[in-house]
């Protein structure tokens, strides 16, 4: 990889893999949605002489055409991903991941991009009728979300099948770390013992999740891309090992020394056919065919998401207090 385009590259995931790219000597050019701020997100904090970053929307498919350009290895994580809000407004999860989706691929296409990588999720797998889940268990649609990158990843592999387009999918199990969205579990139960709450609020704790470091996921997105046996392959970056949000929550209330009790708020319970209660990924395909292997233990990775959430300039930016669908 020489020349490479990130979507989605000011959200969480997108700026740790664009600093990762960094990193190998990539020219990376790296897109933040638009806004009238001209705020980059979290590549606020990313500064280097090969990054050009670009602001625009995967939702429109002259754009995308005009950002693939010249990139031999194209990385498409934009998305909406709060399951939450897909119950409130599920047709712009159609128009952003889906129709998104389509947009990149066609450009893609027109561009006769070397490698194309597109982003799906463990949701969409469901509740697990067995585990480890392979590549091959079926999907589940059991929320607007993941309807949306179903569809999603039908449209790749259809590129794939018609017309040759060297796309994988590339599925990561449930990624956490610096940077994550407050809607997620563990950094708003994090945030809220940081700004000094005793009564944590959360939702189930009985599912259980298959946890990767982002550093693990944005290595396992780069070892897939260096491996050309993976076009036309979806692949799961899981580290085939589960536990309960329940230990999870209990797990951070060590590490951070908090006396703390769970209360159960209604808000954040999902609806009776839509909570997915089991993930537990299986990484033979990725092992067998890339070097990849996940380095961080869930202890080391919450040790260091806790070191970072913790810092008074970083928390600031999270309002701990409200419930972000």
């Amino acid at each position: 990889m020489k020349h490479v385009a990130v979507t989605g590259a000011d959200g969480f995931i997108g700026s740790h893999l664009v600093e990762a790219l960094l990193a190998r000597g990539c020219r990376v050019r790296a897109l933040a949605q638009y806004n009238s701020f001209n705020d980059w997100g979290w590549l606020e904090q990313v500064s280097d002489p090969n990054l050009e970053i670009v602001t625009g929307d995967v939702r429109d498919p002259n754009f995308c055409r005009h950002f693939v350009g010249g990139a031999d290895t194209v990385f498409h994580l934009a998305a909406l991903i709060a399951i939450p809000y897909s119950y409130v407004a599920p047709d712009s999860y159609v128009d952003t991941n889906v129709k998104g989706t389509l947009n990149i691929c066609q450009a893609c296409r027109d561009a006769g991009t070397e490698r194309l990588l597109v982003t799906s999720t463990s949701e969409v797998y469901g509740t697990a009728r067995y585990v480890p889940i392979d590549e091959a268990h079926p999907k589940q649609p059991q929320s607007p979300y993941s309807a949306s990158k179903i569809g999603a990843d039908a449209i790749a592999l259809s590129f794939y099948n018609a017309f040759g387009l060297p796309v994988t999918v590339v599925r990561p199990f449930n990624t956490y770390g610096p940077r994550q969205s407050a809607r997620a579990i563990i950094p708003t139960i994090i945030s809220q013992i940081a700004s000094g709450s005793r009564v944590i609020k959360v939702g189930d704790l009985s599912p259980t999740r298959d946890f990767n470091f982002v550093e693990d996921t944005c290595a396992g997105f780069i070892a897939i891309a260096e491996t050309p046996s993976t076009i036309g392959k979806e692949v799961n970056i899981a580290t085939g090992t589960e536990v309960s949000m329940q230990e999870t929550l209990d797990t951070i209330a060590r590490i951070m020394g908090a006396d703390v009790t769970w209360e159960r708020d209604e808000a954040r319970i999902r609806p009776a056919g839509s909570e997915v209660f089991r993930l537990c990924g299986d990484n033979t395909l990725i092992t067998s065919l890339t070097p990849w292997r996940p380095r961080h233990t869930l202890e080391e990775g919450l040790r260091k998401t806790v070191a970072w959430f913790t810092q008074p300039s970083n928390l600031s930016r999270y309002k701990a207090g409200i419930y972000n669908v």
